[in-house]
């Protein structure tokens, strides 16, 4: 039997046609995916596609969409070898990370894609980018699939999806990932990383549920006191994320040290990531992160905005106390984080 695949339409510019009547913009029938795709004719794959029954900008994308995509995979695990999750290419990052964490024992591939201009037009990246997609998807090797874990692929590269930001709105090559190689390379062939790639850990399982009474504080220089009170004091938080300069460096004053000790003793989980694309937070490199360090602040290390954040929602809604939480963040669950001793 031929090997399948499903594709998922959440939304976004890649599943747009143009309206002939109005030159509008509107999703395409996805019950006819291959007479807009024909090229997946030639795969030797089973494509099978369902769409949402709204399809959604993923500037609107909220926790019930990504409870209802890690629905769609749980429904259908048994019945194809691997998922294709057409995305809108704004918040792609935040949804691939967030069902990385939410897809535990993971053995199959669940590949994002999308693209910066409509599949119907000229010169679209969208029609290299699913079919590339959905050829990874269905790959195997000795039996079993090639990846076994949740990734984006994008403008000739297949990246960890909780390893990746997108970059450029313009670009082809959309989307990076600073922190982990990528885990492969497209040209004439596709050329896998496999040393690179997650290896299935216990059964599958879905957590779907997402803590999402977060506030982020992004450092600036001048910033006054106002602000982060306004930010740290809103009501019913239960996850603080500081966006902070560099290895995780913020201002010693002693009425913003006060500020983060009065959140911390409300019982609000603060993490520090930094704002830099590339490297980590090594909180008690400088005196600037040492307070941080000394009063509990968790350090997100390497993982990006995107994994921090999903990550937090994730280990706030399964893990009920102080040290299970500290312990949950801080360890390795998909990838998405390098560990190393002076990180924690």
């Amino acid at each position: 039997m031929r090997r399948s695949v499903l594709v998922i339409y959440t939304g976004g510019t890649i599943g747009m046609v143009e309206d002939p009547a109005t030159g509008a913009l509107v999703p395409f029938d996805f019950a006819a995916l291959k007479k807009h795709v024909p090229e997946l004719e030639r795969l030797d794959l089973e494509v099978e596609s369902i769409a949402f029954d709204t399809p959604i900008d993923s500037s609107d994308i909220e926790i019930h969409q990504w409870q209802a995509l890690a629905g769609v995979i749980e429904a259908n695990y048994e019945k194809h070898n691997g998922f294709v999750v057409l995305h809108g290419t704004d918040t792609m990052a935040f949804s691939a990370s967030a069902l990385s964490f939410m897809l535990e024992g993971l053995n199959k591939p669940v590949v994002f894609t999308g693209s910066q201009l409509p599949i119907d037009t000229v010169r679209t990246d969208g029609r290299e980018n699913l079919v590339t997609a959905v050829q990874i998807a269905g790959m195997e090797r000795n039996g079993e699939p090639c990846l076994q874990e949740v990734a984006i692929y994008f403008g000739s590269q297949l990246l960890r999806g909780n390893r990746t930001h997108k970059y450029s709105s313009e670009d082809f090559y959309a989307f990076r990932s600073p922190n982990y190689s990528p885990l492969a390379e497209v040209g004439i062939h596709i050329d896998l990383n496999t040393v690179r790639m997650l290896k299935p850990k216990g059964t599958f399982k879905v957590y779907d549920q997402m803590e999402n009474n977060i506030a982020v504080l992004k450092l600036f220089p001048g910033i006054t006191k106002e602000v982060v009170q306004q930010i740290c004091g809103a009501k019913n938080i239960k996850g603080l994320l500081i966006e902070t300069f560099g290895s995780g460096n913020a201002p010693t004053k002693e009425w913003f040290l006060n500020e983060i000790q009065h959140v911390i003793q409300r019982g609000v989980t603060v993490v520090n990531v930094t704002q830099c694309n590339d490297g980590f937070v090594e909180q008690g490199r400088y005196a600037s992160s040492r307070g941080f360090a000394a009063m509990g602040v968790l350090s997100a290390a390497d993982m990006t905005f995107e994994a921090a954040l999903t990550k937090l929602m994730h280990v706030l809604s399964y893990c009920k106390d102080e040290d299970a939480i500290a312990k949950g963040f801080l360890e390795d669950k998909r990838g998405e984080l390098t560990t190393f001793s002076s990180l924690v």
